[in-house]
């Protein structure tokens, strides 16, 4: 391999002798360098020969490049991770070399050369506690002692194959994974005996092939990053987001988040380390702390990128929904209507679950992402409205065969709205974050980051949505209905004869008769749950009817309907309505309508 031939090792020994060797070029005034004229704070205290530390053309151990160590006897706490398809093994060769000074355990001074009761007096009598000494617990460093070969790259399409990888990383004589094939003991010229420099990534993609990577704001941000503290004793080690590549999130030895070598111990703090205005434009680590939000914190330290969305464990991420590899900057500004349907930037490959309920390792639609943990798993978010129709699975109230759905799956053609505003008309799409979205998101004319972050509304809604019975209506009460609704459609009774009359008279939130998002068509009839109609029970109670008591909406056509129940003490058995003069009057002007009300939060 390139650094351990006795050829070099001559070089080395000629060039103290000459005085003609040029620091951190060769072993020479490197911090290999342990003579008493070494460089560093450990060295030796009178011995001025170089290369003695760790070679001998006498008595070397059996193993080139003539050894003069005894390899250490540790056992090691190995590396894993639930992603690693790799079979990791104790290590071997070259390793087990650089181990018997860099795990602490043998004195540096102990050379075969010399007798085990005459060693070379150090400075240190073995390597101090730091950044250098690895210890036996290998687990918080890049793994090696593994055979880096087809079968690695063929079960992880995001490892290069082997004979694509720069002959400046020599793998071992059975293609084996070394510390040397990263370093190079005798050549310190770029730093940390490194083979390829580290600055943008440059040593890392040799092996790694991150999908996005060369295009993601990791890779291409030049925001400075002066004197950030990436954990509690390093900062980062270049001038900016860009150069420091992978390092700004990543550790490669004693990584405080041994699984993938974290720096941070907590998952999010490896984000919010430079999403918090710091480094990056805005601040989420203030967005996720509001009223509403996804924060976090609070359910932190679950994570794993190989968990299936229907078992996993309730919890967020900021690598739930974004790709870290992947990621790129949000272009949208202030827009009025759907935002569309398409994954866009801050979103780029990260799994899902798409609308047939199938796991796709590349979500295409925003809502695939949401499904992962608002759809099919084990632990969603319970109810915060009890309705007639009871569902928890937001993928399911999605479905475009639903009696009635808000158009996230999919377009409907429901000519019964007519008040919606453009760009949105009929056959429209939406999508979640067109109502789940940070109060202050700039896609709605604020001056924060778009996505749900966080809000002052509850549940995460961009804008005002009361669903408190009796609320004064205002275009603030229900501001989220009105964002895409127009408001003097709805209270001039365009669409329902008796809107104004429920939502102003009587004081009846939109949410008492509307579900926001749908309802599924397992649960509903074609018939009595279309316009999105699935009434909350703790206002609505049923009516005694000649059939039984019941609550039930009955869709009799275009625009009318009938009503059986219970309501602010006012009871209804078939109560009829209808609203052709509005249907006649508004086919004369334009639609304005999409399907159903504006998704909301509270169902």
């Amino acid at each position: 391999m390139r650094g351990w031939t006795p050829a070099l090792i001559g070089l080395a020994a000629i060039g103290v002798m000459a005085g003609a060797a040029v620091a951190d070029e060769s072993v020479v005034n490197s911090k290999h360098d342990l003579s008493s004229r070494g460089p560093g704070p450990i060295r030796a205290t009178e011995e001025s020969e170089v290369c003695i530390f760790c070679h001998t053309p006498h008595n070397a151990a059996p193993q080139t490049p003539l050894w003069n160590r005894a390899n250490p006897r540790t056992h090691y706490r190995i590396y894993q991770s639930s992603t690693l398809d790799a079979r990791i093994d104790q290590p071997s060769g070259p390793s087990k070399m650089c181990l018997s000074c860099h795990d602490g355990s043998m004195a540096l001074g102990n050379v075969l050369s010399r007798p085990a009761d005459e060693p070379i007096v150090m400075t240190a009598r073995t390597i101090p506690p730091g950044s250098t000494d690895l210890t036996d617990d290998l687990s918080d460093d890049h793994p090696i002692g593994f055979r880096y070969d087809r079968a690695v790259s063929n079960a992880d399409d995001e490892i290069r194959p082997p004979e694509l990888i720069s002959v400046e990383l020599p793998l071992g004589a059975h293609g084996e994974m070394h510390c040397t094939t990263c370093h190079d003991p005798h050549n310190n010229e770029l730093g940390d005996f490194l083979r390829i420099s580290d600055q943008m990534a440059a040593i890392c993609i040799t092996c790694h092939d991150k999908d996005g990577w060369h295009r993601a704001s990791h890779a291409t941000s030049r925001k400075r990053t002066p004197g950030r503290s990436v954990d509690p004793t390093e900062r980062l080690k270049y001038g900016n987001v860009t150069s420091n590549g992978c390092m700004s999130c990543h550790k490669i030895h004693s990584a405080r988040h041994p699984e993938r070598l974290l720096r941070a111990r907590r998952d999010e703090d490896n984000c919010l380390n430079c999403h918090s205005g710091a480094v990056a434009n805005f601040n989420i680590a203030a967005d996720i702390r509001k009223r509403s939000g996804h924060y976090v914190p609070g359910r932190g330290g679950v994570h794993d990128p190989a968990e299936r969305p229907f078992t996993m464990r309730r919890h967020v991420e900021c690598v739930d929904c974004h790709n870290p590899h992947a990621a790129q900057p949000n272009p949208i500004g202030r827009v009025r209507g759907t935002l569309g349907q398409v994954v866009k930037g801050p979103n780029l490959h990260v799994p899902g679950v798409t609308l047939s309920g199938r796991e796709t390792d590349d979500s295409r639609f925003l809502s695939e992402i949401c499904f992962k943990c608002h759809g099919d798993g084990v632990a969603r978010p319970r109810l915060q409205t009890t309705r007639q129709v009871s569902q928890t699975n937001v993928r399911l109230e999605f479905q475009v065969s639903n009696p009635s759905f808000h158009p996230v799956g999919g377009p409907r053609r429901n000519s019964d709205v007519v008040s919606l505003i453009s760009p949105l008309r009929v056959g429209s799409t939406i999508t979640c974050t067109d109502c789940h979205n940070s109060n202050n998101a700039r896609a709605f004319g604020g001056s924060g980051a778009n996505g749900p972050h966080g809000s002052l509304f509850e549940p995460l809604l961009v804008r005002n949505y009361d669903t408190d019975d009796f609320t004064p209506e205002n275009a603030e009460a229900y501001s989220l209905c009105y964002g895409c609704h127009d408001r003097d459609s709805i209270l001039n009774d365009e669409s329902f004869s008796r809107h104004r009359r429920h939502i102003v008279d009587i004081r009846t939130p939109c949410s008492v008769c509307h579900d926001a998002h749908g309802v599924y068509r397992g649960q509903g009839g074609t018939n009595t749950h279309t316009n999105l109609i699935n009434f909350d029970l703790s206002v609505v109670s049923p009516a005694d009817s000649p059939s039984g008591r019941r609550v039930e909406y009955t869709d009799t056509g275009r625009m009318s309907g009938n009503c059986t129940l219970t309501c602010h003490g006012m009871t209804h058995v078939n109560f009829p309505y209808s609203n052709s003069s509005a249907a006649s009057k508004s086919s004369g002007s334009s639609l304005r309508g999409l399907s159903g009300t504006r998704q909301g939060g509270t169902r």
